[in-house]
C-alpha cells in the first residue's frame, strides 16, 4: 500500500527513544522528510538523524515540553528546515512516575508540582499543535496524531496527573476534529509497551510483578513493542488515512 508519505514533513516530539524513535524509522522508510526533537542527549537524536536519511531529509531540534519559547523555536527551527509541517506526532511526555516526591498519594502531592507537570503534559501538546496548524490549514492537508495512554481510560494507583492529563488530550483531539481544510487529528492511546523504561521495571523484581499483571489482563497476552504502536502512528499521518478523524484508538492487545 502507498501511504503517500513521499517528501511529507513530519515533525515528531519526544522522537530519540521508544515509540518515538521506532515512528520516526517508519516514516522515513515510507520515503517523508522527518525532525525530531530532544529534551537531553543531543547526541542520541543526531546519531538517528544519521539512520533516517541525514540532513535534508532528517532534523533534530531541542524542545521543552515545558517552556513554551522552546516549543514555539522548535518548530519555527522545523519550518526553517522543511519549509513547513505536514504531521505532527505529539509524543513527548513529562513522566515521573517512580520519582522521589513525585510519585505519592495524590493528597500529598505538593501542588506546584503536579500543576505544572499537568500543564506540561497538556498545553505543551495544544501549543505545538497550534503553532502547524495554521500552515496545514493553508495546505489544505495535515495530520496531527497525540500519544496518550490507555491509563486515561482504565485508570492506574497515583496516576491522576498522567491519566487525567491524557484524558485532557481526548477532549483536545474532539476539538480539532473539526477543523477541516484536509486536517485530521487522532489520539493513539498504548498499553504497556516495551520501551526502554518498562525495560528497566521489567530487570527489577519488585516492578516486574505489576507488568506482568497487565499482561494477564491483556486478550493477546503480551505487551505491545514499539513498532506496534508506530505503525498505527504513520498510518494515521498518512494520505492513506482519508478519513479517521477525532478517534481514540486502544493499542494495547485487546484493553
Amino acid at each position: 500500500m502507498d501511504l503517500g508519505l513521499k517528501d511529507k514533513r513530519v515533525l515528531i516530539t519526544g522522537g530519540t527513544r521508544g515509540i518515538g524513535r521506532a515512528a520516526a524509522l517508519l516514516f522515513a522508510r515510507e520515503g517523508a522528510r522527518v525532525a525530531i526533537t530532544y529534551n537531553s542527549s543531543a547526541e542520541a537524536a543526531e546519531k538517528l538523524v544519521g539512520e533516517l536519511g541525514g540532513p535534508g531529509r532528517a532534523l533534530a531540534v531541542p524542545y521543552e515540553l515545558r517552556d513554551p519559547e522552546s516549543i514555539t523555536a522548535a518548530v519555527d527551527r522545523v519550518r526553517e528546515a522543511f519549509g513547513g509541517v505536514d504531521v505532527l506526532v505529539a509524543n513527548a511526555l513529562w513522566f515521573t512516575w517512580g520519582d522521589p516526591g513525585e510519585d505519592d498519594a495524590f493528597q500529598d502531592l505538593d501542588p506546584a508540582k503536579w500543576t505544572a507537570r499537568f500543564r506540561a503534559n497538556t498545553e505543551g501538546h495544544m501549543l505545538t499543535a497550534q503553532r502547524v496548524l495554521g500552515g496545514m490549514r493553508e495546505n489544505g492537508w495535515g495530520r496531527i496524531v497525540l500519544l496518550s495512554s490507555i491509563t486515561a481510560h482504565y485508570g492506574m494507583e497515583r496516576s491522576e496527573i498522567y491519566s487525567g492529563s491524557k484524558a485532557a488530550l481526548h477532549g483536545f483531539a474532539k476539538g480539532l476534529m473539526w477543523e477541516r481544510h484536509g486536517v485530521l487529528a487522532n489520539v493513539v492511546a498504548p498499553g504497556a509497551t516495551r520501551t526502554e523504561f518498562m525495560e528497566q521495571l521489567l530487570e527489577d523484581p519488585a516492578t516486574r510483578e505489576l507488568v506482568d499483571k497487565e499482561i494477564e489482563k491483556t486478550p493477546s497476552g503480551r505487551i505491545s513493542e514499539p513498532e506496534d504502536i508506530a505503525k498505527l502512528i504513520v498510518f494515521l499521518g498518512s494520505a492513506a488515512n482519508g478519513n479517521i478523524n477525532g478517534e481514540i484508538i486502544h493499542t494495547a492487545g485487546g484493553r
